[in-house]
């Protein structure tokens, strides 16, 4: 062994040990490369090979411009959980007391994580407030007549972004929206009728199932993978047996698993909608919110005959009151226009406009960086409480992207009794029951790690945790 090949290894060994000791704790900026060439007096190359070593052990992980940070991987939680395997019925149970209770009160508790809401402290609203001032400057009329085509300069910059993950949508594709619920409202409503079945993974946002419900549309919850998504097998029978009118998926950092689907798996997913003409309403709300150094691609990356209709906003990054949503309906546009304005006619001129703004001055995009960094940093400090303080045998996910981690407990816990319990201590949490239309999901709970993290959050997961253990 050559000396400076020992000296990596030592660096390697001697930051592992902090490592397991605590005293590098997950989320944790390792020193730069250059500092640890001056402590040690190595050169470059081996203080990089070192964090190398340290990478490929799986306890530190490297993130573009910004440094070294301490990962998970190396204890706890070795299982995520499995494939849901989601009760196949029609026949739907009323969860809207649940759902009720844990939204409607969430201003009851003093720790909100169950809520996918970014705080005010991480969006720019200083630069906001002057969007919004300069919008009423720059609109005819100061922004006070409607918007009877959808404002152009957010259309514009949609259509642009949309070549980051290979979508070339253009300004005619996009039909704009007050928010991602009502862009996937108009779709449902225009190529659906009441008695249709749709299909979708399991579990699923509870606002889209409650959607459905209201539309009168029968909801088949198909097995999903916590890691690659819907089950393409499970999708794929049900396709054969003629059983779905609609398929409506969450194709990257779903909610509630944080599940992102696999290139292939949204290549193979696009050409059995294509095979069987059924349309795929895609809720690409979370794409943004990567982890690595890309934002994935979408279903619609894949879509040569406009069977998928692409739907986002920036309710989850950006600004979620202004209600600024979209949809690339592909070849249902007329449809979905139609259903639009008989529902709404024009689309908000104001904040449009604002955040038509935000885009086009690479604004947005160094606010997604840093939001990015926060999620990412937070994404680990859950995992690493949620490792210290509930029962051993936890399952949790490790997403790479949006903001929320799916933990499954014992069978034995009743994550509806647990919220009723926490809130107690005003502590809001998501029970799992709420995130299907079906009698299951009752031992698990979605986490929101889109906040501030702090000591107040540390202690809330320590309670929870408390509370799990019985």
């Amino acid at each position: 062994m050559k000396e400076s090949e020992f000296i990596y290894l030592q660096i390697a060994n001697t930051i592992e040990e902090q490592i397991k000791k605590d005293v590098l704790k997950v989320g944790d900026k390792l020193p730069s490369l250059r500092t640890i060439c001056q402590e040690k007096g190595v050169s470059l190359s081996t203080a990089q090979q070192a964090y190398f070593e340290l990478e490929n052990r799986g306890l530190v992980e490297s993130r573009p411009q910004s440094g070294y940070y301490i990962s998970f991987a190396h204890k706890h939680f070795r299982n995520i959980p499995g494939t849901s395997q989601p009760v196949v019925a029609m026949n739907t149970e009323n969860v809207d007391d649940i759902f009720s209770a844990v939204y409607l009160n969430a201003g009851k508790a003093d720790v909100l994580l169950s809520t996918s809401i970014i705080p005010p402290e991480l969006l720019p609203i200083a630069k906001l407030n002057k969007a919004i001032v300069n919008a009423t400057r720059d609109l005819p009329n100061s922004g006070i007549n409607y918007d009877r085509y959808g404002n152009q300069k957010l259309i514009k910059q949609i259509a642009l972004r949309s070549l980051h993950w290979g979508g070339e949508l253009n300004a005619n594709d996009i039909i704009t929206t007050s928010g991602c619920m009502e862009a996937l409202s108009f779709c449902m409503s225009s190529l659906s009728e009441k008695g249709d079945t749709i299909a979708v993974e399991s579990p699923m946002y509870y606002g889209i199932l409650h959607l459905a419900k209201n539309l009168g549309l029968n909801v088949l919850e198909l097995p999903t993978n916590p890691v690659t998504g819907i089950e393409l097998e499970a999708l794929k029978k049900s396709l054969e047996r003629n059983q779905i009118r609609l398929c409506l998926l969450v194709s990257n950092f779903s909610n509630p698993i944080g599940s992102c689907m696999p290139d292939e798996h949204k290549k193979e997913v696009v050409r059995l909608m294509e095979k069987h003409n059924v349309p795929l309403i895609e809720d690409d709300l979370f794409a943004d919110l990567y982890f690595g150094n890309q934002r994935p691609t979408s279903c619609k990356t894949y879509d040569e005959s406009g069977i998928v209709l692409w739907c986002g906003s920036v309710s989850k990054t950006l600004a979620p009151g202004y209600r600024v949503g979209w949809v690339a309906p592909g070849k249902f546009r007329g449809k979905v226009a139609q259903t639009k304005y008989c529902h709404t006619l024009y689309s908000t001129s104001i904040t449009h406009e604002a955040v038509g703004s935000f885009l086009e001055n690479g604004r947005y995009e160094n606010h997604l960086r840093k939001l990015r960094q926060t999620l990412h940093r937070n994404s680990l400090q859950f995992q690493r409480a949620i490792s210290e303080y509930f029962p051993e045998d936890t399952r949790v996910t490790r997403p790479h992207g949006g903001m929320h981690l799916w933990v499954e407990l014992n069978k034995k816990v009743d994550t509806v009794e647990l919220y009723n319990r926490a809130m107690k201590h005003k502590i809001s949490i998501a029970p799992g029951r709420t995130y299907s239309l079906q009698n299951q999901y009752n031992n698990c709970l979605k986490m929101s790690f889109g906040m501030v993290w702090n000591e107040k959050i540390d202690s809330a997961l320590k309670v929870v945790g408390k509370l799990a253990r019985g």
